[in-house]
């Protein structure tokens, strides 16, 4: 079927009438391929599916949203770009539902990086579409969520975020900034860190996965 974005899915191995969804958002320059070696590895009642960032950077790399650089080596996000890719993947989430017999009650962002920016503007912006985000190496920008997004109901939204204490793509204090920023929204998040860098710890693995099976 033609969905807008390239997936990779993992069925579900215990068919529901209704099914839950972990749909997977990978960081910067990767591709679905990535996050998807997660798949066997998550609880057998979801459908997994691992989506394709739609700007190719070429040689099977892709991103969400361009990041830039000026002379002295600032980096700049394409905010609008990241816009963009918000709604994009919110129309996927539907076309999905669409598709696939998904519980629309229990759909779960799982982001690493930019796509755990993005998971961050797209549950806060849907809240009434996403029941959980496992947000890995990434942080809140209030920048790309949509307009007056602070007046959504977050009541069942669940947040785990996490991040390596000596990440050198982005900095620790970014997402330690994320806390206070959920728990002024009353959002039930749990935080994280992790004596690594840029990237997903087996322990960290490990965590997330028991918040999810414990939030069922």
């Amino acid at each position: 079927m033609n969905l807008s974005l390239e997936y990779l899915i993992r069925e579900p191995k215990t068919k529901l009438d209704k099914n839950p969804l972990i749909l997977l958002l990978h960081g910067y320059g990767s591709n679905e391929a990535d996050l998807f070696s997660f798949a066997s590895e998550l609880p057998e009642e979801y459908y997994i599916i691992s989506a394709r960032a739609p700007y190719d950077l070429q040689y099977g790399s892709y991103a969400w949203y361009a990041i830039n650089f000026d002379a002295n080596e600032n980096k700049f996000s394409d905010l609008d770009q990241a816009r963009e890719s918000r709604d994009i993947i919110a129309n996927f989430i539907e076309e999905l539902v669409a598709n696939y017999p998904v519980d629309t009650d229990n759909i779960c962002l799982l982001g690493f990086s930019q796509g755990a920016i993005l998971s961050y503007a797209i549950a806060l912006s849907h809240p009434e579409k996403i029941k959980n985000v496992i947000a890995l190496s990434g942080y809140a920008n209030a920048e790309i969520m949509e307009a007056n997004f602070q007046n959504n109901d977050f009541s069942t939204l669940r947040i785990f975020h996490s991040h390596g204490t000596v990440d050198q793509v982005i900095p620790v204090e970014w997402a330690r900034k994320t806390g206070p920023f959920l728990k002024d929204l009353n959002i039930n998040a749990t935080y994280k860190e992790y004596p690594v860098g840029h990237g997903v710890a087996p322990q960290n693995f490990y965590d997330f996965k028991n918040w999810l099976i414990e939030g069922k």
